[in-house]
């Protein structure tokens, strides 16, 4: 959404790049603003403006300036408000802001002293009121001014770095999703991210929880007690009553109610914009097949093993056997009157699949592991998963006494989740855009089987002091036991027929150039499918042994395939300063596909820092004489961007010459061609490194 809401302002940023900067300091200053800083969302523009920053059309540098000063400008505002009418604002409020809410920003200034100013930068809702109790307190202006500037600092570091490093990583994310430690890097990186947001929830959601409450009463307050606003009352008693009901607490037909409908409304918005970028090939779509031809590079015996026995906790006959259980598990408790919404979860979510695969009839991907028959969209595992492991997730975290209980259950709830749907990626059984409808589907299902249990069990109160029925526990232990044995048993036995890798047949052209049947496949692309460097090789020759023999006796090195050990062994050569000239390559994709050949040649003393680059795709094209053709694409890197990133060197036309030159000494070239593959250009990859190029390509015969 970020990237959509940047690439459509981005014309008009261009012509007011000064601009920019006062948006962002007056951004700054009215969100720190006394009363004015609750309504008005100046961290978000700021996170904005650093994205565009990230583009190049903002000085980040100077963005920072602007940011900072404006939040040290609006707190001695604040704290200039506070001096000269702290005393009668304490007592009678301002505008939306009550007594009560002042006082707890009181509360915190008394706890944390001085450095009050500079937490109280970083948390919303007191941040606008803290520099205002300083100044009624009379804080020393020496002390007010030090603490002011270093959150101010920080709070400008926060919001314009978070923006810029957000736009970045638009970019970076195929990048990274194109290294070898893609899943080490992406699990790590998971699971420190939901640890985090789980030791938060666990330690701070309570806090956060009254504090919310008591500002959601204290803006009530000030609502209803408006004049206009009660006069409005008056007037519409009919509408006050229903907008009573649809928050009383005490009814399910009340907030819970609500809060329901308005999550699937929310969920059933989203999976109509999937369907929608499904019907109309939207990026998502793109990127689709890329992805798959992408995690179809980095799967191992072992990896697939693992995800396979992931992949089949969503497997109809494990989930079966889990219901039956859970089931057993439920009439164990007396709590019997749940059965009826699991039915319902399960069953709609899996008949709502099955109409959905009928309706798209979207094929699977080309390269699965497993036959699998049915359409692909929206994934049934996916599905599943939301609905039955959301809904057992959802029984034990209603039933759990403790907090911290409630919330680990979550976070396991989640991982799981995400996991099955991570497994038919990698299996290379459904796209991304599958696993993220089928997510969409099971939400609405489990959100209704929710709500009826919620429902059914307002309606049976009186039967919460039923006891279980004897030894429920130990029982329930060996029922738990038995689904593990069941699962572990049917994974044992489970052998699956492979998917038949597809042969197509090659097509013969009586000239290279002949294989480019659209603009498009003259250039490498991005994720996503849009234009990056042009191709600037076509090979003729009789096999890929052939070609790789060429090339190597030109100098050039075959690359390792980006695997686990090779990843390990790249780490080792960086930390231990030894040569690694084989070292795997970033993929590129040309026509969806990956490349499937890659070179290195290092021409300095640095195999990371400077080294050639030649990626080689396959085409299904060959010549009247039998020879196969490939298309090649050669770069450069050339130093690091932020000191850790390779980037590229911006002349391709230089490194196509040298690359001719290398091959020309081989005397392994029985003819070459130069045509005009495509017109000159300058362009960006996409990692924001800027190239040029003439447009011209060797066509080169290997003999």
């Amino acid at each position: 959404m970020l990237n959509d809401l940047i690439n459509h302002l981005l014309p008009s940023i261009e012509h007011f790049h000064l601009g920019g900067y006062w948006i962002a300091f007056f951004a700054a200053f009215l969100e720190t603003t006394f009363g004015i800083g609750l309504f008005l969302p100046g961290s978000t523009i700021i996170l904005v403006l650093g994205a565009f920053s990230a583009r190049g059309y903002l000085d980040i540098g100077d963005l920072l300036w602007f940011a900072v000063l404006g939040a040290i400008l609006g707190d001695n505002m604040n704290y200039y408000l506070g001096r000269r009418y702290g005393a009668r604002w304490l007592e009678k409020g301002f505008w939306f802001l009550r007594p009560n809410h002042i006082e707890k920003a009181r509360h915190f200034m008394d706890a944390h002293g001085a450095k009050s100013v500079f937490l109280g930068r970083f948390i919303p809702s007191v941040k606008e009121v803290v520099p205002f109790i300083a100044g009624s307190v009379k804080m020393n202006k020496r002390t007010f001014m030090f603490w002011n500037v270093l959150g101010a600092v920080g709070w400008g570091f926060e919001w314009v770095l978070a923006g810029y490093i957000f736009a970045q990583s638009l970019n970076l994310a195929e990048l990274w999703l194109s290294r070898a430690g893609l899943f080490f890097t992406f699990f790590i990186l998971l699971g420190v991210i939901l640890y985090f947001f789980k030791w938060l929830i666990i330690k701070k959601g309570k806090e956060f929880s009254v504090v919310s409450s008591s500002l959601w009463q204290s803006i009530k307050e000030a609502v209803i007690n408006n004049e206009h606003v009660a006069l409005w009352i008056q007037k519409h008693p009919r509408s006050v009553s229903f907008l009573q009901a649809r928050l009383n607490t005490t009814a399910f037909s009340g907030l819970t109610l609500s809060i329901l409908i308005l999550a699937f409304v929310y969920v059933l918005a989203l999976f109509g914009g999937v369907v929608e970028d499904l019907i109309t090939s939207d990026p998502i779509v793109a990127a689709d097949v890329r992805i798959a031809n992408l995690f179809s590079v980095f799967r191992t015996d072992a990896l697939t093993k693992v995800f396979t026995w992931i992949t089949l906790l969503g497997k109809s006959q494990v989930i079966l056997g889990f219901i039956a259980i859970l089931v057993a598990l439920l009439w164990l408790w007396r709590k019997s009157y749940y059965i009826i919404p699991l039915f319902i979860a399960v069953a709609g979510s899996e008949g709502f699949t099955y109409l959905g695969k009928l309706a798209f009839h979207r094929p699977r991907p080309e390269l699965a592991v497993y036959a699998e028959h049915s359409f692909s969209f929206p994934s049934g595992h996916a599905t599943i998963a939301v609905a039955f492991y959301g809904f057992v997730g959802y029984l034990l975290a209603r039933f759990a006494q403790s907090w911290n209980r409630k919330v680990n259950i979550s976070f396991v709830t989640i991982l799981i989740i995400i996991a099955i749907g991570f497994s038919r990626v990698y299996l290379g059984e459904h796209y991304i855009s599958d696993v993220w409808g089928g997510y969409l589907v099971g939400a609405m299902w489990l959100i209704i089987a929710i709500s009826v249990s919620e429902w059914l069990g307002y309606q049976k109160k009186s039967d919460k002091s039923i006891s279980p029925v004897r030894r429920a526990r130990s029982i329930s232990f060996a029922l738990v036991f038995l689904a593990i044995f069941f699962y572990a048993g049917f994974s044992l036995r489970y052998h699956p027929a492979l998917a038949l890798v597809p042969l197509n047949k090659a097509m013969v052209v009586s000239k290279g150039t002949d294989i480019f049947t659209s603009e498009q496949m003259k250039y490498t692309e991005t994720l996503i499918g849009e234009k990056q460097e042009p191709v600037n090789f076509i090979f003729f020759a009789k096999d890929d042994g052939q070609l790789e023999s060429t090339l190597q006796k030109a100098g050039w090195v075959l690359t390792d395939r980006a695997d686990i050990s090779s990843f390990i062994k790249a780490m080792k050569a960086l930390i231990m300063k030894i040569p690694y000239p084989s070292a795997p390559i970033s993929p590129s994709f040309w026509n969806t596909k990956i490349q499937d050949l890659s070179f290195a040649k290092v021409t300095g003393t640095n195999w990371l820092r400077n080294a050639q680059h030649l990626k080689i795709w396959r085409t299904n094209y060959s010549l009247q004489n039998g020879e196969n053709i490939y298309v090649g694409m050669v770069n450069a890197n050339d130093g690091f961007k932020w000191g850790i990133i390779p980037k590229i060197a911006p002349d391709l036309d230089a490194e196509r010459e040298l690359l001719y030159q290398d091959l020309s000494k081989t005397r392994k070239i029985q003819g070459h061609l130069k045509v005009q593959l495509v017109k000159s250009l300058i362009g960006k990859n996409f990692m924001g490194n800027q190239f040029f190029t003439d447009g011209k390509a060797y066509i080169v015969t290997v003999q």
